[in-house]
Order: C-alpha cells, then structure tokens, then sequence
C-alpha cells in the first residue's frame, strides 16, 4: 500500500514544454520499440538495402525527427528514460544489465503508472530489461497486462533450455511462463492484435517492445530465402518480419476504425551494434551501441496520429525519447501538477506549429566514465581520465573535426554545463562487468582520435595483450 501511494503521489507529473488542451476523445497510445535498429536501416531514414515499405508508410503519414536521441547507448539504462520521461541517472539506473536483485526504481512512475490512472488499459508486449524480481515486473509497474520476457535478449523460436519457469528469459503472461510457437516477431504482433480486439470499452496504451533485430541473428526460413543474394541477410530478413508485422498491425487498426485515433511512436532503444554484432548501419553516423558518438544514441523515430497530426513532415529540432512520456501525458488528457518534473517535452505544439524551434536545446549522457552533451549544433564528448572532444554537427555529422582551440567559449560553456548536470544525478546504483568496461573505454578512445579501436570484446583484448607482453 505505502508502494502505490508513492505511485499516485507520483503520477501527477509537471511535463515541460506547452500544455496541450484534452482532446474530445482520448487516443489510443502506441510506442514501437525495436531492439539496436541502425540509423540507416529503414527505408524512410534512406536505407538503400533494406525495403520497409510498411514502416515508410507509417512514417509518411507523421512527422519524422532526423535529430531523435535516446538516453542512452545501451538497452536497459535507455528503456528505463523512455518508460518515465526522466534521465535514468536521476534515479542510478545509468548502466546496463541490472544484476538479478537490481531494477528501475520503484519510486519512479512509469508511463504504465500514468496512463493507467488516466483511465487507460495499459499493455506490455515483448522484451522488459528493467529488473527481474518480483517488485519489478510490468505488473508492478503499471501494466495490467504483459505478455514478453524480463530479460535482455532470448531465442526467437521456441528454446527447451530457456522456456521454463526458473529462466528470466522464458516468455510469460503476467507472471505465468507460457509457451509459444512461432516466430516471436509475428506473436508479439498477434498479442498486440489480441489485446486491441479485447479492449472496447477504454482507450488502450501498447508498450510493443520487439527484440527484433538484437541478437541472436533469428529469422524465418521464407525471408531467409528472400534475402539469399543479400549481402546482411539475416538483417534483411529479420527486418522485412518487423515490417510485415507492423503492416498487419495498422491494417487491423484501420479496419476496426481506430488508426485516427491512435497516436503512434516509432523508434529504437539505442543505435545499432555495427556489422561486428548484427549487421546493422548507423550510417552517416560515427560510433554504434555502446558509445556517446551519434551512432550510439541517435535513433529512427517518428509520430504518427493521422488525421490529428500534419502528414509528410520532416522535424530537425533536438529530440529525446523522454519526450514521448509528457506527449502521452498531455493527450492523456491528465492535468500537468505537483510531483517529480519531467526530464521530456510535450511534442504536440511542435508538431502542429504551435511552437517553433527545436524541443530541447540541450541533452546529456553518461555511463559510468563516458559522457556527452549536446548544445545546438555542438556536440561534447567527455572520457573521463582522456580528454574531451567537441564538433559541430551541422558541419560535420561524422563527428571527425575537434573544435576546442578554434570555440575555445563554446568548448569552456559546454564542459561547465556537463559537469553542473553530473551534479545534479546520482551516483549509479550498480556498475557493468569492468573486463566489458575496460573494451568499451578503448573503443571509446579510439573514436575520439578517430582511429579504429585495438580490440572490439574481452578475448580481443586478451589476444591484443598477449600479443603486445611478447615485444
């Protein structure tokens, strides 16, 4: 009891950015979340290899952000900004993989939380990555419904070794292991489609979190062999399955008449974890997974409400995926009062013209000793016992031209501002496996200097150190 009055003091949340007045009737809330999908691997964001028709027709009838971010580079941290509006290291969930007795605070409201007391039905779909135990389960958290795994990433077909109840990776309804056939990609959609035809007399909130395109590298025989020829096979084929889904899915919402009444948001967890993991391009972006170059953090994403929304738009404005908690709190209809302040904007004035100009003019990230911000244009990147490096995006996206000595104020302004906003967070609450901390600080270095990094995983760098104790 004591754990859900924390929840309802605080759910009332002060969101920033314009309040938007109720609509007549409140929308259905749909956020799609892929799993490390590439910057570069989707046919609206200019990928030459990969068809998404499906997807590209979604995003044509929205408003596409060429300048979206995560919180950060990794699945869980990047989840845990998502689900409350708030940078994660307010609340020490600033790395990845929580250890078993560890999750998202449990004083933190998630988007379940919220909308729930707004009078929604709020669904999870898919992969959860925000705590194993009891006390963090989407069930806890908000969602009267989840239908998924807790943890970071599981076979796409059924798996004896991790379908049973002792392995967080088995799929559960609420907290019952089920077992499933299939493909999971095509049983998330028809959960999703089973849960719509089940909720007639409430508006409905899906978390529709697809593992697709994480590893393992999965996918149908069928696209398999669509994709024969393709140089990132398994990519393709797994991708053409997210789309075919997504496909099925607003044809569903079209035919039973609520696609006008659903916003949707589309996105991806972090940036994609480069051809060394799964295939995936981040292009024309530097870095992938894992590091605070744009490749790391800067994401796919679009907002779709047809009809409500304008049609065929392109935003370049600074945007986070915290915006999409005070977007669905504002057309949630929920009054914006006392409680904690939300970190995300309202995207809705943005979208239809109200406001100009770009949602956030500053964003931040950090895990452990790696860092960035962003200021406008210019971007910081910080590696704590190196050095720091900025650049302006607008001149050069890659991310290659340091410009400290030639903006030595702008570089001195942006150093302050990061070291203010670390002041402001919390230490985090637990620490990723330092053999894994010590590769990422390389690669993090190498980019920095613009050179390829020495060793890319743990046995890399023993075969580097081997190699080097011989000279």
């Amino acid at each position: 009891m004591i754990r859900k009055m924390q929840f309802l003091l605080c759910a009332l949340l002060v969101f920033a950015g314009q309040v938007w007045a109720e609509p007549a009737q409140r929308p259905n809330i749909l956020v799609i979340l892929l799993d490390d999908a590439g910057y570069n691997d989707f046919g609206f964001m200019g990928s030459p290899d990969l068809p998404t028709p499906n997807i590209d027709r979604l995003a044509d009838m929205g408003t596409i952000f060429s300048d979206a971010h995560v919180t950060a580079t990794v699945c869980s941290p990047s989840r845990a900004g998502l689900m409350t509006g708030r940078y994660q290291q307010r609340f020490g969930h600033e790395c990845n993989v929580p250890p078993d007795d560890q999750g998202m605070c449990p004083e933190e409201s998630t988007m379940g939380d919220v909308l729930g007391l707004a009078g929604y039905r709020t669904i999870c779909i898919g992969k959860w990555h925000l705590g194993n135990r009891t006390m963090y389960h989407p069930n806890n958290r908000g969602f009267d419904e989840f239908w998924g795994f807790l943890e970071g990433a599981r076979s796409y077909f059924p798996d004896t070794k991790v379908d049973r109840p002792d392995n967080y990776r088995a799929i559960l309804h609420n907290r019952q292991q089920v077992d499933f056939e299939g493909y999971l990609t095509d049983v998330f959609t028809d959960k999703a489609i089973e849960y719509i035809d089940s909720t007639r007399d409430q508006p409905w909130f899906i978390y529709l979190s697809y593992n697709a395109p994480h590893t393992p590298m999965h996918a149908k025989v069928e696209h398999l062999e669509m994709f024969a020829s393709h140089p990132r096979r398994e990519l393709a084929a797994m991708t053409w399955s997210v789309d075919e889904n997504l496909g099925r899915l607003v044809k569903k919402l079209d035919e039973e008449g609520t696609l006008e009444n659903t916003i949707i948001f589309f996105l991806s967890d972090n940036g994609g974890a480069g051809a060394h993991n799964n295939q995936s391009s981040n292009a024309p972006l530097k870095g992938w997974k894992g590091n605070k170059y744009e490749g790391g953090h800067r994401v796919p994403f679009f907002v779709t409400w047809k009809g409500t929304l304008p049609s065929g738009q392109r935003h370049t404005g600074l945007t986070s995926a915290m915006d999409i908690m005070a977007t669905a709190v504002a057309v949630s209809g929920l009054p914006g009062t006392t409680g904690k302040r939300l970190d995300g904007v309202n995207l809705i004035p943005h979208l239809n013209g109200t406001v100009e100009g770009p949602p956030h003019e500053m964003l931040f990230w950090r895990k452990d000793k790696m860092a960035a911000m962003r200021h406008g244009p210019y971007k910081l990147v910080r590696l704590e016992g190196y050095d720091h490096r900025i650049y302006n995006l607008d001149t050069d996206l890659g991310e290659s031209v340091d410009l400290r000595s030639a903006h030595p104020g702008q570089f001195e302004f942006m150093k302050r501002s990061l070291v203010e906003w670390d002041r402001k967070q919390a230490l985090p609450d637990w620490y990723e496996d330092e053999e894994w901390n010590s590769v990422t600080y390389e690669i993090h270095r190498a980019l920095m200097d613009n050179e390829s990094p020495r060793y890319m995983n743990p046995g890399q760098k023993a075969e580097f150190e081997a190699e080097n104790s011989k000279n």
